[in-house]
């Protein structure tokens, strides 16, 4: 059997946990497997090395942002190749580029174009372990990193290249939750989730596992088991289709964003292809844009309003203004301090009812809705960002404490 294995940052944190990381993947090779592993940087080390490029410069350059930041898993695969080689195993480290993988000439959120296997495959072949930094890969000669939780999408396309039978996400959690019980207590962990729904959950805030590594799991039938690293419970499987009682559930998970920020557009001319250019130009700028919302004005207007992260409104804000004498809108106005709650469910396509429950519950609480979003399995409700924590407890509790006696649903907590 070859079983990939990703550890992150806290799994590394130290030599302590690099040892113990050590332990685990000996134990695994002992027991017939072969395993090829992928590591984070060490605790908060790229938080280290970005804010000494932040002391060096306010705005640093791209490129070489990624050469730095990229440094901090070559520190960790090369530690645990080292811890792996005293308890007498073959292991060697590889950089991203060494272990073929290519990306798109984009730094600080580059998307894997190839890996190309055969330096895995003959490390594999001839018995070694190879420890890979995940976050990092090449176009052309220049070091690209993948972007935050790119660990997570390492691991699963390194799996899927390898044809492995099993890719384990080792952290600091011992599963998929049905919220964050730092901020919910009454969380549970899943024994199963569906691909679908941790994609969505994974985009709306839930940071267990990074939205890229999901895409990629589905896409090539990896199967994926988060897990954590210090016990040795159960994980949580990510399934295409999940089986049992917790099928009964209408909602699977509350998850949750904080520093949003909403960018509004004031009276866009219809005629100038003005919303088109909008975001063409957010995209070209690299900054994500999540809920969008368009309201008619009159015949020949319209607003629209979109969320971005907090980080990024100033920017955001900056470019749309620079359109402004192009396409000849009236404003840009921006606010802050917002946040975004969603609740997920398969369960949802065939509840209509869900949405109204979610604003019901809501409004009870006196909390006001800025921008709504939805899909088939989920709601997503932008809300003022210092009533977050009272607004996923409050959903929780509505579509998710009241049932789990009855689905089955793990009750250890974090």
């Amino acid at each position: 059997m070859l079983i990939v294995q990703k550890y992150g940052g806290t799994s590394v944190g130290s030599v302590e946990r690099i040892e113990a990381v050590a332990d685990r993947v000996a134990k695994t090779v002992a027991a017939g497997h072969r395993c090829a592993v992928v590591v984070s940087a060490m605790g908060d080390t790229t938080d280290d090395l970005l804010s000494l490029a932040l002391a060096v410069t306010e705005r640093p350059d791209a490129r070489e942002l990624d050469a730095l930041l990229a440094t901090g898993e070559q520190v960790s695969a090369a530690l645990l190749a080292m811890a792996l080689q005293k308890r007498g195993l073959v292991a060697r480290s590889f950089s991203g580029w060494q272990a073929g993988i290519q990306t798109e000439a984009v730094h600080g959120s580059a998307r894997m174009t190839e890996i190309q296997p055969e330096p895995l495959r003959t490390a594999l072949n001839q018995g070694i372990v190879p420890v890979i930094t995940g976050f990092q890969g090449i176009a052309g000669t220049d070091v690209t990193t993948l972007g935050r939780g790119g660990s997570d999408t390492t691991a699963v396309a390194v799996a899927a290249v390898l044809q492995a039978d099993l890719c384990e996400i080792y952290t600091d959690v011992d599963g998929v939750y049905t919220s964050d019980p730092r901020v919910v207590p009454g969380a549970k962990k899943l024994s199963q989730i569906s691909y679908d729904e941790m994609l969505e959950l994974a985009h709306l805030g839930a940071q267990v596992l990074h939205p890229r590594a999901v895409e990629n799991a589905k896409k090539y039938g990896v199967q994926l088991v988060v897990r954590s690293s210090f016990s040795e419970e159960e994980g949580t499987q990510v399934v295409e289709t999940v089986q049992g009682l917790e099928t009964q559930q209408l909602v699977t998970g509350v998850a949750f964003e904080r520093q949003v920020a909403r960018v509004a557009v004031i009276g866009v001319p219809l005629n100038r292809h003005g919303i088109a250019t909008v975001f063409s130009t957010l995209a070209d700028a690299n900054i994500n844009v999540d809920v969008i919302v368009q309201s008619v004005v009159s015949a020949e207007k319209v607003d629209v309003s979109f969320t971005v992260k907090e980080g990024d409104a100033e920017l955001a804000v900056e470019f749309v203004q620079g359109l402004q004498t192009t396409l000849g809108f009236q404003d840009v106005v921006c606010e802050t301090g917002l946040a975004k709650v969603s609740i997920v469910g398969a369960g949802m396509i065939s509840n209509p009812g869900v949405a109204a429950t979610m604003f019901q519950t809501l409004a009870s609480e006196d909390i006001p809705l800025k921008m709504v979003s939805t899909s088939e399995i989920k709601v997503s409700c932008i809300i003022p960002g210092d009533k977050l924590d009272l607004a996923a407890n409050r959903l929780h509790e509505v579509f998710l404490e009241e049932v789990h006696a009855s689905v089955g649903v793990s009750e250890q907590p974090v």
